[in-house]
C-alpha cells in the first residue's frame, strides 16, 4: 500500500506530485498489469530471453 503523510503548510498539488512518483516507483501499476493476463509459460521463457538478449547488446556504460 503506497501513501504519503502530507505537511500542515503543503500544498495539495506539491502532496499529489509526490504520491505519484512514489506510487510509480513502487510498481504497482506494472504489476497490475502483468496479471491482468495470463501468459503461458512457453510465451513468458521466450519473453524473457529477449529481455537478455537486449540487455546484453547494450553498452555497459550506458546510464538509465
Amino acid at each position: 500500500m503506497v501513501g504519503i503523510q502530507i505537511g500542515d503548510n503543503e500544498s495539495i498539488d506539491k502532496a499529489l506530485r509526490r504520491f505519484k512518483k512514489k506510487y510509480e516507483r513502487s510498481g504497482v501499476l506494472k504489476e497490475y498489469k502483468k496479471r491482468t493476463f495470463f501468459v503461458k509459460p512457453s510465451i513468458k521463457k521466450r519473453m524473457e530471453r529477449i529481455k537478455a538478449q537486449r540487455r546484453a547488446q547494450r553498452p555497459e556504460n550506458q546510464m538509465l
